[in-house]
């Protein structure tokens, strides 16, 4: 196909071009209708790219076909059968490949344990039975690594009915499984794999960052263009191939769940990254890597600061690791990942990416050059010197790998929505949790709704959160009490 299209795109220039006018939403009449101080802030640019998708953009019958086109050319780009644009995230787009594999099943859904809350709120709107495969655990430094191949087999074996199985890579932390080895382990059963990729949109494009999960043999990949790309926020793609998903069926359960009112600027945002990243993703990628090698050697030099790589990949650890998250452990400061978060944006207006109990991750991206790079050693330094200082954080108690795979003892689905009732936190263990719990980010449930609380886990998100944790989905976010089946 001619890449060098962008369907999308044109279309927009087009629809200005024409001196086109709505009498339809939105009402803000591409700016017309917005306050001045509104305007003042966000400018008239965003008014006037923000019109219908269908009956704006192309006619009400979708003659035009920019969408259509412009997802041929994104999975033409990346050497998948489909591609479907959603501008409501990852969340949605994982949610519809979880819902096409599996929604009706009897025999559930192999998940790795390990996976987004928006997979869990997959699992809550579907009743899809979670069938886990438990993460391998590295107890040294408090971190999950992607499961094995083996582990796939040893899940198929106990749970041989599952309609297909979902595990994340990379993870938010840029770890990578051995996704060949699993798409393997599936498809000698003939089952689909979900791959939810959301951390490597750009992993297509550059032979030197890890395998991307079609590459690798995955049925259904998840990305987000924003994450990794150069999208707006809320813009993602799933990509189909082979044989084993019905693609009419997963872009219905995907039209059940996306929005009527789609953005014609996260639908042309990914159209105009994917030809970017064609004609000049690799030039792009090549010199991120670069300045991420040098990067992350610049870190290292910083006291008391573990920039990891080797420590992440192992046998029994993660198979590929994408440098362009540049995680740094700094629990020889004594300090918390928090601490530091909070610190970096407060004196020097830098955020990062995600902060823990002991690390904190700077996400790279090809935009990035040597002046942001410089700017986040210097903020490093300064954060360094000024840590020696910090009051000490109060301890977190964290549990053993055992204490943290809570017994699944009830659907998600039939725990959520049950009657429920708020108990004190010194009540709640025993208790069938019916809310997720979940430190943000990563954004990796603690607890899964029909899972059993215990009194490790308890300590662990009450000590968390006095640490500085936090905890956005729970009804009592400084969990003194917890939300449990009545």
């Amino acid at each position: 196909m001619d890449q060098s299209q962008a369907p999308l795109l044109d279309a927009l220039l087009d629809y200005h071009e024409s001196d086109r006018y709505g009498f339809s939403p939105p009402g803000h009449r591409q700016g017309a209708g917005a306050d001045a101080r509104v305007l003042a802030v966000l400018g008239r640019e965003p008014f006037r790219d923000d019109i219908l998708a269908t009956g704006g953009l192309d006619d009400r019958l979708s003659r035009g076909k920019y969408l259509a086109r412009a997802e041929e050319l994104m999975a033409d780009a990346v050497g998948a059968d489909a591609a479907f644009f959603s501008t409501c995230g990852s969340s949605l787009s994982v949610k519809a490949a979880m819902l096409a594999v599996a929604g009706g099943s009897d025999g559930g859904l192999l998940v790795a344990r390990d996976s987004h809350k928006s997979i869990v709120a997959g699992l809550i709107f579907s009743g899809v039975e979670p069938r886990w495969i438990t993460p391998r655990w590295d107890s040294e430094r408090h971190f999950s690594h992607p499961p094995s191949p083996e582990q796939v087999r040893q899940a198929w074996e106990q749970y041989p009915d599952a309609a297909g199985a979902l595990i994340v890579s990379p993870s938010p932390y840029g770890t990578c499984a051995d996704i060949a080895g699993i798409a393997e382990a599936c498809h000698q059963r003939n089952k689909p794999l979900i791959v939810d990729e959301a951390w490597g949109a750009h992993l297509p494009f550059h032979e030197d960052l890890p395998t991307w999960a079609m590459d690798a043999g995955a049925d259904i990949c998840v990305v987000s263009v924003h994450k990794m790309g150069a999208g707006f926020e809320q813009g993602s793609v799933f990509h189909l191939q082979g044989d084993l998903v019905d693609p009419d069926r997963l872009s219905s359960c995907a039209d059940l769940l996306m929005t009527t009112s789609p953005n014609v600027m996260v639908y042309a945002a990914l159209d105009g990254w994917r030809r970017q990243m064609v004609e000049r993703g690799r030039e792009l990628l090549a010199t991120e890597l670069a300045l991420v090698s040098e990067l992350r050697a610049r870190l290292a030099e910083i006291p008391d600061v573990v920039v990891l790589h080797d420590e992440l990949l192992g046998e029994e650890a993660s198979r590929d690791l994408d440098i362009t998250q540049v995680l740094m452990d700094i629990s020889a400061t004594g300090t918390t990942g928090y601490q530091a978060s909070d610190w970096l944006r407060e004196n020097c207006r830098i955020d990062l990416g995600l902060s823990d109990h002991r690390r904190i991750l700077a996400t790279m991206s090809f935009a990035d050059d040597k002046q942001t790079a410089d700017r986040l050693v210097t903020a490093m330094t300064q954060w360094r010197a000024a840590a020696s200082d910090f009051e000490r954080p109060p301890a977190i108690q964290l549990p053993s790998p055992t204490e943290l795979q809570l017994q699944t003892v009830q659907l998600p689905r039939d725990a959520f929505f049950g009657p429920t009732e708020m108990v004190p936190a010194e009540k709640a263990a025993g208790r069938v949790a019916a809310e997720q719990i979940t430190p943000y980010p990563p954004g990796i449930p603690a607890v899964v709704p029909g899972e059993l609380l215990n009194e490790a886990i308890i300590d662990y998100l009450r000590s968390g959160v006095s640490a500085g944790m936090t905890l956005p989905d729970p009804a009592d976010p400084a969990v003194h009490r917890f939300r449990v089946v009545a």
